[in-house]
């Protein structure tokens, strides 16, 4: 079997331990096929998109029986066209039939993430605003969804509540200010961690500002406010647009001069790519 590299050499077994916990046995492939049939199959992207998880997709058949085979003809982070013959898979029949399923699902899901990541940074080429991801990921799945943000030209955020301090509205309430809250996280951390303050406004922006934050996000502002938060910040601090932002109105956004847009759709929303196996002898 084929080292995997990282993040699936990590994350990948444990996710296919309950996928195929949850999935077999095949009860109908064991009562078509004897155990030393064998077949071969087509993997079909059936419509264009970036291909991402192809790692994964091998290892799934690989986890079940290491004499299957996975010939890619396409590698990570390409653009596929629909129709196109993405891969090969050879192997015993009932190997193939058991695993299809769960390769597919993994192979579609991180393809749809990372070709969701693509449009939106194409729809900035020009630009020097960065797209970014949030946390808004599937419970066991982050660091595969955010590897599929890279893959697709994004920009990873956080990876988790422990690598950056962030104060947002629920925060401050619980603080009493923005400034107070900021005060707290210093008192605490220093300068040993990355701090990023989520404003409503540009009072809470000037606030921000005011106690030297370098990393300030714009929360559901309209265009007139982000340009308004640009010119205030006169690049004190790096802008990050949230909430609210589409593909339709990305490249505006951006245009108003903000460092990054964050987009939870990337992870949460992205539709899966649509992809068959075919048995083809």
């Amino acid at each position: 079997m084929v080292d995997l590299p990282e993040p699936f050499a990590t994350h990948l077994p444990p996710l296919l331990a309950l996928a195929f916990a949850e999935d077999l046995p095949d009860i109908t492939s064991t009562a078509l096929f004897g155990p030393d049939d064998r077949l071969q199959a087509l993997l079909r992207a059936k419509q264009e998109g970036v291909l991402c998880g192809m790692p994964a997709f091998a290892h799934a058949f690989a986890t079940l029986d290491a004499t299957c085979e996975v010939d890619p003809l396409h590698g990570e982070g390409d653009w596929v066209q629909a129709d196109t013959v993405v891969a090969h898979v050879a192997g015993r029949a009932r190997t193939v039939m058991a695993a299809e399923r769960t390769a597919l699902n993994l192979l579609a899901r991180l393809s749809g993430i990372a070709t969701l990541t693509h449009r939106y940074v194409t729809a900035l080429v020009g630009t020097r605003c960065r797209v970014l991801d949030t946390r808004k990921t599937t419970p066991g799945w982050r660091a595969l969804e955010k590897y599929a943000v890279r893959c697709g030209g994004g920009t990873n955020h956080r990876m988790g509540l422990f690598d950056a301090a962030m104060i947002k509205d629920r925060h401050l309430a619980a603080a009493g200010s923005l400034t107070a809250a900021v005060g707290r996280i210093r008192e605490r951390w220093g300068d040993g961690v990355a701090l990023v303050v989520e404003c409503a406004d540009l009072e809470q922006l000037r606030e921000a500002l005011a106690c030297g934050v370098r990393h300030i996000m714009l929360d559901n502002m309209d265009l007139d406010a982000l340009r308004a938060a640009v010119a205030e910040t006169a690049g004190r601090a790096a802008l990050e647009a949230s909430g609210g932002i589409t593909l339709a109105n990305a490249r505006a956004v951006a245009e108003t001069g903000v460092d990054y847009i964050s987009i939870g759709a990337l992870t949460h929303s992205a539709p899966a790519l649509d992809l068959s196996l075919k048995v083809v002898s």
